[in-house]
């Protein structure tokens, strides 16, 4: 048996089975959060192959193939793979307003790399880009998948679309530019057309903009943007293609209307109010709130070129978003882990946990909003908990998640399909 340190491990270049001759891994720690359960399981062991979990049990009861790989996480709790279920991969919070625009079209392209690894050292092993220029996310999932990238699993939408003139639209300019979402739709037939054209170039979960937001102009986050018909259509031209919908949803009329739509999951929900709250729960939507991010944006958003305009909007909306997001949890709706990287750094995405935490959940639900619920709510049964059959995505952090949320801010280990990921060089 070959056993490797957690220590030795992380100055690998590369770690893969093929390399250390083994058809099997064995991992160690110091515990398991089982997150089904809430409870830890103490001296855990995971027999993996080919990048997927095959047993999950004590050292006690399960012992190492004699030919296996071993990897000894010592004194680190284990959880899972992360999921953060709104990223923007290729924004970068320090150019905000008309700053962006110093750079040409392929530098978002090239900044996702960097991104995207920063995330998944923060151990974010999976996420869900909602919205990219230029089919960025798609390249840059394929670009992982084919072992060029290193970084998480990403849920692609291409390009977000909504009503012409809406937040999804290009928000910025004057007439003489004729700038525009091609994908904006203004009708229940072109809504439909609209999701057939981005599932076409990688689209896998089909992402709309239902009311006004915050970061564009000539919105207000109140807004409902998009009919009732036109996101049914949307819905129904989804579902038949296999694929998801997430709704940018501010306001309260947006948001109610995006849920009896059938929209998925409500991203924001600022302002949702007591009958929208049990629509969620009637119609078993699931809502993605980011509560984190209106904390850096009032620290560093003007140093970084947002404009005032947008600044007074997250100012008015963050306080109600987190009071909402109380109630919402208090009253039982279903909530996944969304954080909105992009308006912050890359790589902080654990930061929000602590405000999950303070607005209401307990730190078991806080992680099962980033792992259990955010699986479920992807509709995908290989991620988000350390069992049989799923990827062997794990993250092991030093201390007790279940009494600190806050140590999920410090990974010491990431694992991503049996694989053991190299911190990248700052």
């Amino acid at each position: 048996m070959q056993r490797i340190r957690f220590a030795v491990v992380l100055g690998l270049a590369a770690f893969s089975p093929a390399l250390c001759g083994a058809a099997d891994t064995y991992i160690t720690a110091e515990r398991l959060l089982d997150v089904r359960a809430g409870k830890y399981i103490e001296k855990p062991a995971i027999l993996v192959r080919e990048g997927k979990i095959v047993d999950v049990k004590t050292q006690a009861q399960l012992a190492a193939p004699a030919d296996a790989r071993r990897v000894d996480l010592a004194g680190l709790t284990l959880v899972p793979g992360l999921i953060d279920m709104h990223v923007h991969l290729d924004s970068d919070p320090t150019y905000g307003g008309y700053t962006y625009l110093q750079f040409t079209d392929r530098f978002w392209s090239a900044i996702m790399v960097p991104a995207a690894r920063r995330t998944l050292d923060a151990g974010f092993t999976t996420v869900r880009n909602v919205g990219s220029s230029d089919w960025n996310d798609v390249g840059l999932r394929q670009a992982i998948e084919a072992g060029k990238v290193v970084g998480p699993r990403v849920v692609t939408a291409g390009y977000s679309f909504g009503s012409t003139g809406g937040h999804c639209d290009k928000t910025y300019f004057p007439p003489s530019f004729d700038a525009k979402n091609k994908y904006s739709a203004d009708s229940p037939d072109e809504a439909r057309k609209s999701v057939r054209a981005v599932r076409k170039y990688g689209a896998q979960v089909i992402k709309i903009c239902a009311t006004g937001g915050v970061f564009s102009r000539n919105t207000e986050p109140g807004q409902q943007q998009m009919s009732l018909a036109e996101m049914k259509s949307i819905v129904e031209e989804a579902k038949m293609q296999g694929l998801k919908v997430a709704a940018h949803a501010h306001g309260t009329s947006g948001i109610k209307d995006a849920i009896r739509a059938g929209v998925n999951t409500i991203e924001h929900a600022s302002l949702i109010d007591d009958e929208g709250i049990a629509l969620a729960k009637q119609y078993g939507a699931w809502l993605s709130m980011d509560i984190y991010n209106g904390t850096y944006t009032a620290l560093e958003g003007k140093k970084n070129g947002v404009l005032e305009e947008n600044l007074k909007k997250d100012r008015e909306i963050t306080d109600l978003q987190r009071e909402n997001f109380r109630r919402a949890h208090a009253a039982g709706a279903k909530m996944v882990f969304g954080s909105d990287a992009g308006i912050y750094p890359h790589g902080d995405n654990a930061k929000q946990f602590a405000y999950m935490v303070k607005y209401g959940m307990s730190p078991i639900e806080a992680i099962r909003a980033a792992t259990l619920n955010a699986s479920e709510a992807l509709g995908r049964d290989d991620v988000g908990v350390i069992e049989k059959g799923r990827f062997a995505d794990l993250v092991g952090v030093k201390g007790d998640p279940l009494k600190d949320v806050t140590v999920l801010e410090s990974v010491s280990a990431v694992v991503k399909g049996g694989e053991m990921i190299p911190k990248a060089v700052p």
